[in-house]
């Protein structure tokens, strides 16, 4: 037992506490809010889709808490206010908030246009601090408060073909370090930050051999990494056991110093 009395198991509890998780339907959002579940949080997940958000909510009923399946656009600002505003009347409050949204197709730079690169940075930046804003008055009522941003390793390595996803990663890892400076000390910020993970987008990929040993062998590791592996870090910088930290991104990439997925992109 700690010195404030708590277990080092019972720091990661989360009994008592609600969890948003936006970008909930499948993947990384999916597991995370099944992990937030089973430590004990009723949450509430947004995603565009009914369906997928349905059995992601029947799956964290099964721990014993309550889930609430908000169909949630996180591209549509007003509907995010609203799914927000519903997660705190309906559950009575908001202590943690994850945002898993965003994604870019890699491109080569002479193909990146002004277009593209606006649409990274508002889907992997603009829209994920405008769900934070609109968390932060529910927020600062909680004795616990809590936000987890996903980010992706590509944020912090360089390799060819990620200028838009990068470079908005890039500036969203900054956002966090910047947010926990407004928001200390009422709400802790920080991010992870993964690597190869096998979600569906990569495993219709992977499901070629050849490119999956390629990826395997690239990574320090040497295996792909998988949904629950970033959920469980991000209930660790939710729960009480990641309460000293705040303004950090932790990568979870196993081991990567430079991007796993080469893209066959030519010199100019």
């Amino acid at each position: 037992m700690t010195a404030d009395g708590m277990t080092a198991y019972g720091r990661f509890r989360l009994d008592g506490r609600v969890a948003l998780v936006a970008g909930a339907g499948r993947g990384i959002g999916a597991a995370t809010a099944v992990a937030l579940a089973e430590a004990g949080a009723d949450v509430a997940i947004l995603s565009r889709t009914e369906a997928q958000l349905e059995t992601v909510a029947e799956a964290c009923r099964a721990h014993g808490t309550k889930a609430l399946a908000l169909p949630t656009d996180a591209t549509d600002l007003d509907a995010v206010d609203a799914a927000v505003g519903r997660c705190a009347d309906e559950l009575g409050g908001l202590d943690i908030v994850v945002s898993v949204v965003g994604g870019t197709m890699p491109r080569a730079f002479m193909d990146t246009s002004d277009r593209m690169l606006r649409t990274a940075f508002d889907r992997n930046v603009v829209d994920g601090l405008h769900l934070v804003r609109t968390a932060v008055p529910h927020l600062v009522a909680s004795d616990a408060a809590s936000v987890v941003m996903v980010s992706s390793a590509v944020g912090h390595l360089h390799g060819r073909g990620y200028l838009a996803y990068g470079s908005a990663k890039a500036a969203l890892e900054h956002s966090v370090r910047l947010m926990s400076v407004d928001l200390n000390p009422k709400i802790r910020v920080n991010a992870v930050a993964p690597g190869a993970i096998l979600t569906e987008a990569l495993e219709a990929v992977a499901e070629n051999p050849d490119i999956k040993a390629a990826l395997e062998s690239a990574t320090p590791l040497r295996r792909l990494g998988i949904p629950d592996e970033i959920a469980a870090a991000v209930l660790f910088l939710a729960s009480p056991a990641g309460s000293y930290m705040t303004g950090q991104v932790l990568a979870v990439d196993g081991g990567l110093s430079v991007p796993n997925m080469s893209l066959p992109f030519e010199d100019l």
